[in-house]
């Protein structure tokens, strides 16, 4: 009991009652009933004691939780969790017991401008800076002069951002989840992308963003080159929604400096673009031997960075010896992997990696499981959906001219190919 109390002291470090309507000693009932869903093996994300609700998040040593008397939005409860994670992780640099306990007053400012009444407000962090800083003294000052952006409608973006040069950088970015069994078909496969922006631009600018999306060109009656159907889209606040919706356009007034403006799904069959075969033999139950062959297949004029495999290898395993044909390898026993590693990888090309390893009870083999390959990579200059920034229009109304930079990137997700190990 005495441990419980204890842990239960450390876990309210600080509250915050928006609306009166839950008791503030209903907290005292959430540890124990997550200890028991824990000893029960049945942990759940939203936890009710009589006609209250816990919802609840963990980050570093600290618990996160919201209480509600009512049927609440539950998706925008904890997108607004872990926005507050995402906030006093830009204040404190790292969110733990400590931060909390020496940032008091910060914190109590922060959660009142969060939310107001049990609705959230302004969730920017840069915002936020301007007018609640780390230093007390500024703290009382910064009190006496809002800034616009808190009662603007452009809540996103302050007002009077000047540069020498302006520009704006865009990142396409492309995961590839991917899941093959040990006959070597796909079993499951997608694309999840996101759109970045850091946008170095003075003044209030309007952007708009082209893509080569099907619905638009089909809204248009445009059907010429390729086109990509993008599925589960979202925006950034300051998308018009009404009008991607009414006509597909992107259309937003950006915040400054570094921002995720979008991201989306695309649910197609994605060809492998590194292909591992992989072969393991035993002798003499005191000896295996791996090989794996790595076969880049995607366009030859492109180059894979980074590539990392992930070949899995019996817990016993010890006395290692590795040849490749290009990079390195080397043995994680914490992890039970030999992890092969390529600078470059061009595609077209195939390596080899062969591995020995000395194994003094191959019997325990069967117990282990057979976990799959697993591959990291970065192929720049390449979007494996064929995703394309058709146009990005910037208008201010000072009339200055603007240079706007893309980048495309395709990277590794939860690319995973099972073995026959």
């Amino acid at each position: 009991n005495s441990i419980l109390a204890e842990f239960l002291l450390i876990l309210v470090l600080i509250c915050r009652n928006y609306k009166g309507d839950v008791d503030m000693a209903e907290i005292d009932h959430f540890l124990p009933l997550l200890m028991t869903q824990e000893e029960e093996g049945l942990t759940c994300p939203i936890m009710s004691h009589g006609n209250v609700h816990f919802l609840w998040i963990k980050h570093t040593n600290l618990y996160l939780v919201a209480t509600t008397n009512k049927n609440s939005n539950a998706s925008l409860v904890y997108a607004f969790l872990y926005k507050v994670v995402e906030v006093f992780t830009e204040y404190f640099t790292e969110l733990e017991e400590e931060s909390i306990q020496d940032n008091f007053v910060v914190v109590y400012e922060l959660l009142d401008e969060l939310m107001d009444f049990g609705f959230p407000q302004t969730t920017d962090s840069k915002i936020l800076q301007e007018y609640i800083t780390q230093e007390g003294t500024k703290l009382e000052v910064a009190k006496t002069k809002v800034p616009t952006t808190v009662t603007n409608a452009v809540s996103w973006r302050s007002e009077g951002i000047k540069y020498k040069k302006n520009e704006v950088f865009i990142d396409v970015i492309e995961s590839i989840n991917l899941l093959v069994n040990a006959n070597g078909s796909v079993m499951s496969s997608d694309i999840v992308g996101t759109v970045k922006l850091k946008t170095m631009l003075s003044g209030m600018p309007e952007l708009r963003l082209g893509l080569n999306d099907r619905a638009l060109f089909a809204l248009t009656g445009r059907d010429k080159g390729k086109t990509v159907t993008m599925e589960d889209v979202k925006f950034h606040q300051c998308v018009r929604l009404s009008r991607f919706e009414s006509d597909r356009t992107i259309s937003f007034i950006p915040p400054d400096g570094e921002s995720e403006l979008m991201s989306y799904r695309i649910n197609t069959h994605v060809k492998p673009l590194i292909w591992i075969e992989s072969v393991i033999e035993k002798f003499s139950h005191s000896r295996v031997e791996i090989m794996v062959k790595a076969k880049g297949q995607f366009k030859k004029q492109s180059v894979a960075n980074n590539v990392e495999v992930r070949v899995p290898v019996p817990s016993d395993a010890d006395s290692p010896k590795f040849k490749t044909s290009t990079g390195h390898a080397k043995y994680v026993p914490e992890k039970n992997l030999a992890v092969w590693t390529i600078k470059s990888f061009p595609g077209g090309k195939e390596f080899l990696m062969r591995a020995s390893f000395g194994l003094p009870s191959v019997e325990n083999d069967e117990m282990e499981g057979k976990p799959p390959i697993t591959v990291n990579f970065e192929i720049p200059y390449f979007t494996v959906s064929g995703i394309q920034v058709r146009y990005m229009k910037i208008i201010e109304k000072s009339g200055y001219q603007a240079l706007p930079w893309v980048r495309y990137i395709t990277q590794s997700g939860d690319y995973q190919l099972r073995s026959n190990f």
